[in-house]
């Protein structure tokens, strides 16, 4: 027999047995809904998840800080613990490592600002051309600092937060949720980079029977510009901080403090501070996720305090598969209910149809047609119920989006777009799912046609 000579003869089998057929239909349906809208759950709350984490944090970047200790050791002597320093050695040294495609180093301090009745706390991030760059830091007004030679300060959203009146030393906005009163553009704000020398001189820290600490000079700092967002919006991870540029910092940091030692910096055994400035932090890019985990612990085991996110989000991720696949498993007990239904289905056409067997034996047809026949049967209706159900699938992953984008319950939880999303190779390999089980499902009824007993089957009744 050929092949769409067998095809016919299915369908028209499964035709004259409508009622039966739709059941055995609907019965794969079922399965085939669970098991896809199981699966898009998992896939929609991992997807999900990625989303929310990468607005936050890279998943291909690298933290280095300082403070890192290794342990050096001469001969009879038991070890000392040292601190690691970031300097540029270690940023080329970085450069030079497989995988890693950029290195973005940082300087960090902490300066005090006055402007008017109010002084504020700020945390300035002296920052490389190149990072700046990769950073899509939204623009309310100004620009990102242009310039090497010039110290000029990009304003957080946030950072307003952190002023308070000096009087009262009451915060506007954490006490009465208001933003001070100060332009941060326009107005002239002071800014005393030595937060040591300020702080004796405003709490009398000088020492006993010595001369009382004089203020520290103040410099006026232009503002470049000022990111978007509202007082109290964190959409950016960088809206706290104040930035500038890295090189332009370094200068005005070693004009001010000439040999002095910079507040935030190491300095010698002897009090002295060093000839370079050393980094505060070490943005390191890497080329793929993968490759994150492995130079994360690579780099610790130099001695250097490393951190990514990927670390943290790759056990989430593995929390998630989980999830995932206990979805799809709980959608695989529909999909065998539906199978057993296909068995019996098949079952019963051959004890209806044991003359029919015996007599195309009779006949000469060959029994690999005969098994043929019925695994087609049984396919087909693992291929309707896999079409269907497919087609199921997507409405009901549209009525679950739709009900969890506007329910209170969604925003609670965080969830960012669709909670429920059908990959392009889920539909495809379902429908190929469903007929692969429908097959199996008929394997052992068409076995049983097979070896039917000719004579026996024409005089059954």
């Amino acid at each position: 027999m050929k092949f769409f000579d067998l095809l016919r003869m299915s369908i028209s089998n499964l035709w004259k047995r409508k009622l039966r057929t739709v059941l055995t239909v609907l019965g794969v349906v079922i399965g085939v809904t669970s098991i896809v809208v199981m699966v898009a759950l998992g896939n929609g709350l991992r997807q999900s998840m990625l989303d929310s984490y990468s607005d936050y944090a890279s998943m291909t970047q690298i933290e280095i800080s300082s403070g890192g200790y290794f342990y050096v050791s001469s001969d009879g002597s038991s070890g000392q613990q040292e601190e690691k320093q970031l300097d540029e050695t270690f940023v080329e040294q970085l450069r030079a490592m497989e995988h890693v495609s950029d290195v973005y180093p940082r300087l960090n301090v902490s300066a005090i600002a006055k402007v008017g009745k109010y002084a504020g706390y700020l945390n300035i991030y002296g920052i490389t051309k190149g990072e700046f760059e990769t950073m899509n830091i939204p623009i309310a007004q100004g620009t990102l600092p242009d310039s090497d030679t010039e110290l000029k300060f990009f304003y957080g959203n946030n950072v307003l937060m952190n002023f308070y009146v000096e009087k009262t030393h009451t915060y506007p906005f954490w006490d009465n949720n208001e933003a001070p009163d100060i332009d941060l553009m326009n107005d002239p704000i002071f800014t005393i980079f030595d937060t040591d020398a300020y702080y004796e001189a405003m709490y009398g820290n000088s020492s006993e029977g010595g001369a009382p600490v004089k203020q520290p000079k103040k410099y006026i700092i232009e503002a470049c510009g000022l990111m978007a967002g509202e007082l109290g919006d964190w959409s950016n991870n960088n809206n706290q901080y104040v930035l500038c540029d890295i090189d332009a910092l370094k200068t005005e940091l070693k004009r001010i403090f000439r040999k002095n030692p910079i507040p935030g910096q190491p300095t010698r055994k002897n009090g002295k501070p060093y000839n370079e400035l050393f980094y505060s932090q070490i943005i390191v890019q890497v080329d793929d996720m993968e490759n994150v985990t492995p130079l994360t612990n690579a780099l610790r085991d130099m001695g250097y305090d490393a951190w990514s996110s990927a670390e943290w989000i790759q056990q989430q991720i593995d929390t998630m598969n989980t999830i995932q696949a206990v979805l799809g498993a709980i959608g695989a007990v529909a999909m065998l209910v539906a199978a057993i239904s296909i068995t019996n289905t098949m079952m019963m056409s051959i004890y209806e149809r044991t003359k029919e067997i015996g007599v195309m034996k009779v006949l000469g047809c060959d029994i690999r047609n005969i098994q043929g026949l019925f695994l087609m049967e049984a396919g087909f209706i693992g291929f309707i119920g896999g079409v269907v159900g497919v087609g199921f699938s997507y409405a009901m992953s549209l009525a679950i989006n739709g009900l969890v984008a506007g329910s209170e319950a969604g925003a609670n939880m965080g969830i960012t777009g669709a909670i429920c999303r059908i990959p392009i190779w889920l539909s495809p390999l379902a429908i190929v799912f469903a007929i692969v089980i429908g097959m199996i499902a008929g394997f052992i009824p068409s076995l049983r046609a097979m070896r039917l007993s000719p004579l026996a089957a024409i005089r059954n009744e």
